[in-house]
């Protein structure tokens, strides 16, 4: 079934969920065995239905979301009675519905991600039932089948669990904000804005994907989501400037990718990180800043380091947008951005309530166009376009989140996230960066196959306590976890924003990504960074001594994306790279 041909139910079911999850913000008294399963209620059709083809198919997902829907509404009207039962299972109707629950959850990841991590999920459950009949260290002692089941699927665990307590509560209400704001003109004034304040230098337009990428990646929050959207505009600029299609679609790949570590909204994982930590969001998000700034700083030098080698001319004067163009359309994202950290820092309001707020002040600018002025009539196809972008993307981060809550309450209730702590630490004989090591490289095999914040979960689950226990601050090893979890959408074999990006300038995607990897080598060296000297994440402590620590790794970093990226001598490249990885890991040895 295509979009247009319900295109009025989309709206609708679509603003449903936006006044539904506002609701709960303003609220905020509904317990949540009612508020969860309600979410995924709300999210079964856009899984099984918005992309249906096919009489039979459509069909079938009919009964799968009308029989979704009654099993989360069930458990949302006898949610007093289910607290009494204590994750107990009781009669074959229960464990019946229990089962259709946990295989439509790994269907609709499925149907919105592909098969890796409804696999992983799979895997994890064949574990909780079967993992008594492993012998030695990595088998358990079983658990009766309906606590099991019961636990994933009627108590606060498993679907049910605190990653679905951040997607309604936290998640949903910045897509909204996302989908707002794209719904209006704030794409276009991201575009503006990096075009006049990069346009005019060496390598303009390059340096206009990597700002607007870092603007649009900031409420995006998905690397192949901005490189489809901004890389629309900023690489067919770079090709008929003459820039090589491989370092277009490399700049394009790499500073999309980065969008996902750029504060304020980071996309799903620093809401994610709020609940595994308990640390406060505003934390995060100045603990997260520094890093983002470098790695794009980084990059920059990167694209400095490429003029070296081409002829990397900047944005003509003629297509450059003028002053009344730039003030007007960045407006359209300065005024909500600023309502959203005003409301934060100034009042000292929750990051979802401030974001409910800056919803309001961006339902406002749809209003507005930002040659003509006010002009309502454009007002309600921009709803419905957001209307639908929202339900779509809730529907797409819900299903992982609630997917990947499988795996992590399967590890929960079989205590095998404590087995694959220890099994790390004395892997690594007790030494942090050996453990580091083997945590990267599970962040960048798992990243090849499931999402980043789905990747992170999992990944952060299972090491982030070897980590803690080996002497990390919790939100360090946290982060180290996120940033490498981001490795796999520049890193063959699977990178997706590279194939993304590779594709719409028709490059060989294996030559995009060998330039990405070395443009956006701050990836690989930052999150080791954070360890080596981890003053950088204490802005908010410790100003000074995190701007030192800023400053030795931009200068460790600009030696490094020299040496590797520039055509100078192999001598001065080497001395380069070595120079600059001394310096960041200098804390290592004095």
């Amino acid at each position: 079934m295509t979009e247009d041909r319900f295109r009025t139910p989309w709206v609708l079911l679509g603003l449903l969920m936006i006044v539904a999850h506002l609701g709960l913000i303003f609220y905020g008294l509904v317990p949540n065995l009612v508020s969860r399963p309600l979410h995924l209620a709300m999210i079964l059709p856009w899984v099984f239905l918005f992309s249906s083809a096919g009489k039979l198919r459509f069909s079938t997902d009919v009964v799968l979301t009308i029989l979704g829907i009654g099993c989360c509404l069930w458990i949302a009207l006898n949610h007093q009675n289910l607290k009494d039962q204590y994750g107990f299972l009781e009669g074959r109707l229960q464990t019946a519905m229990a089962i259709f629950l946990l295989l439509l959850v790994m269907e609709g990841a499925r149907r919105m991600i592909g098969w890796p991590l409804p696999a992983v999920a799979a895997v994890m459950l064949a574990y909780g039932l079967f993992g008594n009949l492993i012998p030695g260290e990595f088998g358990h002692s079983g658990t009766p089948l309906g606590s099991f089941l019961g636990t994933l699927t009627i108590a606060e665990g498993g679907i049910w669990g605190s990653l679905t307590g951040v997607s309604v509560g936290v998640v949903a209400v910045f897509v909204i904000f996302g989908a707002v704001l794209n719904a209006g003109e704030a794409g276009q004034g991201f575009m503006n804005a990096a075009s006049a304040a990069a346009g005019r230098l060496r390598g303009g337009a390059a340096k206009v994907s990597v700002l607007s990428s870092a603007l649009f990646g900031s409420i995006s929050g998905s690397a192949s989501a901005n490189v489809a959207s901004t890389g629309a505009v900023t690489l067919p600029a770079m090709t008929k400037l003459g820039y090589p299609r491989r370092l277009a679609a490399a700049v394009e790949a790499v500073a999309s990718s980065g969008g996902q570590i750029m504060p304020p909204l980071m996309g799903a994982g620093a809401f994610v990180m709020v609940e595994l930590t308990g640390v406060p969001y505003t934390e995060i998000m100045f603990a997260a800043i520094l890093p983002a700034v470098l790695f794009f700083a980084a990059v920059w030098l990167g694209i400095d380091a490429y003029a070296t080698r081409y002829d990397l001319r900047e944005v003509p004067v003629d297509q450059r947008p003028d002053k009344r163009d730039v003030i007007i359309t960045s407006a359209f994202f300065v005024v909500p951005f600023t309502t959203l950290l005003v409301a934060m820092f100034a009042f000292r309001y929750t990051p979802q309530y401030s974001a409910a707020l800056a919803i309001f002040v961006g339902l406002i600018a749809l209003l507005f166009n930002g040659r003509t002025g006010f002009d309502p009539k454009l007002a309600a196809g921009r709803l419905a376009a957001a209307c639908v972008n929202a339900g779509r993307q809730i529907a797409m981060i819900g299903s992982i989140i609630i997917c990947a809550s499988i795996v992590i309450g399967v590890l929960g209730i079989t205590g095998l996230g404590v087995k694959l702590t220890s099994f790390i630490v004395s892997g690594s004989g007790g030494l942090l960066w050996p453990s580091l090591l083997l945590t990267a490289l599970a962040c960048l095999l798992l990243g090849m196959e499931v999402p980043t914040t789905a990747a992170y979960v999992i990944c952060v689950s299972v090491a982030g306590p070897a980590l803690i226990d080996l002497g990390l601050e919790p939100l360090q090893a946290h982060l180290f976890v996120f940033w490498f979890a981001l490795l796999s959408t520049i890193t063959p074999p699977v990178c997706g924003a590279v194939f993304i990006a590779a594709g719409m300038v028709s490059e060989n995607w294996l030559k995009v990504a060998l330039s990405a990897m070395a443009l956006g080598i701050g990836l690989y060296i930052i999150p080791l960074g954070m360890i080596a000297n981890p003053d950088i994440i204490r802005l908010q402590t410790d100003p000074v001594g995190s701007g030192i620590a800023f400053l030795q790794m931009a200068v460790g970093l600009g030696c490094l994306s020299f040496g590797v990226i520039s055509n100078w001598t192999f001598p001065v490249r080497a001395m380069l790279c070595a120079t600059g990885t001394g310096v960041i890991f200098l804390r290592l040895f004095v």
